[in-house]
């Protein structure tokens, strides 16, 4: 997936506006199967699996012994097994973690390599989709739901999830059918659009990113993914997490507003208490073309994490005021 094809700006306004398309074929495609699939799964995995049944999805994280992240993935229940997609740069550490786990009555193949894999999205996403469909109607489809139909001629799976905060669908199909498919919906409408588009989305609705915002050393507390992670069983790490949730996290991953309309923050820069001194870091930053400011995504002491708390940014050796915002920076008019 190239940086951006026209701009930007103007592939963030589609994406909100009409119909974007992204090419998200890098991501892997793991498949467990066998008769203890569920039970691995349930043991690794923060989320409850035993909520889903075939054909519905869930995000979850992939924990270490610490109640670090592994990964933050979405595991799509099918019958008689379960697909997990997971971040194109974890793909080898995730199949490293769960091939040191996987019990004999359970399988796991990497079928990354064989798929590929596009995003639609938008509010006129469904709509664009839905005559190229035979087998379902997307338009009727519930979030977090997936089911087998054939688009433009292409056998997929069709997935109402995404990572804008917009509606859309996620169409996993043989990597040799891609470029098909890909030129089907572009001819339909869909603009298409690159990496920057999709982080800038994806930090407007303030979706993390591993790497920059979890990692192996986050702990999904204070990263606000406590929501994720069941208290009903057990799982790696989970022991680590309840001492968290009982004795509270000391930092928090918190969303952050530029009060300037020209200061942008980066990953990296410095946050300030309201006496100049260093008190976190920014892990996302960039400017909005939604919101028209400089947002982004940091940690910083709990005391510092309500919203509309001042802080201020180091921005290239400047310090320019910022405030703490609700999550998500990006809501939708209705």
């Amino acid at each position: 997936m190239p940086v951006q094809y026209a701009g930007v700006i103007d592939e963030v306004h589609a994406v909100r506006t009409a119909a974007g398309l992204f090419d998200v074929s890098h991501m892997g495609q793991l498949q467990i199967g066998g008769s203890e699939a569920h039970a691995f799964l349930q043991g690794v995995l923060s989320n409850d699996l035993g909520r889903l049944s075939p054909g519905e999805a869930q995000y979850t994280l992939l924990t270490n012994v610490r109640g670090g992240i592994v990964d933050d993935l979405i595991a799509y229940r099918r019958h008689g097994g379960y697909l997990l997609v997971v971040n194109a740069g974890n793909r080898a550490n995730v199949m490293a973690h769960l091939s040191a786990r996987v019990p004999e009555a359970a399988t796991l193949d990497d079928e990354s390599d064989a798929h590929g894999m596009l995003a639609l999205q938008g509010p006129a996403a469904l709509g664009l989709l839905a005559p190229l469909c035979e087998g379902i109607d997307p338009l009727s489809s519930a979030p977090f739901t997936f089911a087998e139909a054939r688009v433009a001629g292409v056998t997929c799976i069709v997935a109402r999830t995404g990572y804008t905060g917009e509606p859309g669908a996620e169409l996993i199909c043989p990597a040799t059918e891609v470029v098909a498919l890909w030129d089907a919906l572009i001819e339909a409408g869909a603009v298409p659009c690159g990496l920057g588009a999709r982080d800038t989305l994806r930090l407007e609705v303030c979706y993390p990113l591993h790497g920059n915002d979890i990692t192996q050393e986050t702990n999904p507390i204070e990263a606000g993914l406590g929501w994720v992670c069941a208290r009903n069983k057990e799982f790696t790490g989970s022991d680590v997490l309840a001492r968290t949730r009982a004795e509270g996290p000391t930092r928090q991953l918190v969303a952050l507003r530029m009060d300037e309309e020209r200061a942008v923050p980066r990953p990296e820069c410095a946050i300030l208490d309201g006496e100049g001194a260093p008190v976190g870091m920014v892990t996302s930053g960039t400017f909005s073309p939604t919101l028209q400011r400089g947002i982004g995504l940091g940690y910083v002491p709990v005391a510092l994490a309500p919203p509309d708390t001042a802080i201020a940014v180091d921005v290239r050796g400047r310090t320019r005021p910022a405030h703490t915002a609700r999550k998500p920076l990006y809501v939708k008019e209705t």
